[in-house]
């Protein structure tokens, strides 16, 4: 159903430092090992990050589309995937992983392939700033 809590996405609650450490080295682990490129940080507030990148997190396999079923939201300091609308069975939950537009935007092909992909991996509120 629409608007209904899914899974909590969990793991280490680290520095924001820390947090851009992790991504680093898993980006350059994925660089190295195809089927392991993921990053699993995520931003949790203004100080602190969640590296997801535990095996009991398993909202971390939920992939990101420009046209989502699901969306992120903080309560209280945890990090819940919620159902945006009606979800079928078999399914493929995603959420938009809203990366902020800076220089290196580009970095972040998106290839989901809704009909109304931006071809990037952008808060929706950049989209403007993008001519695809």
């Amino acid at each position: 159903k629409k608007n209904i809590k899914i899974i909590e996405y969990v793991g280490d609650k680290v520095t924001r430092k820390e947090g851009d450490h992790r991504a680093d080295m898993q980006a350059l682990r994925g660089s190295k090992n195809k089927k392991n490129g993921m990053v699993y940080v995520f931003e949790l507030n203004k100080r602190y990050d969640i590296d997801g990148d535990v095996r009991h997190n398993h909202a971390r396999f939920i992939n990101h589309s420009c046209d989502p079923n699901c969306e992120v939201q903080n309560i209280n300091n945890r990090l819940w995937i919620w159902s945006k609308k009606k979800i079928n069975k078999g399914e493929e939950l995603a959420y938009n992983y809203g990366y902020e537009y800076d220089s290196d935007y580009k970095d972040h092909k998106c290839n989901c392939g809704s009909l109304n992909c931006l071809g990037y991996i952008l808060k929706k509120n950049h989209w403007n700033k993008i001519s695809n």
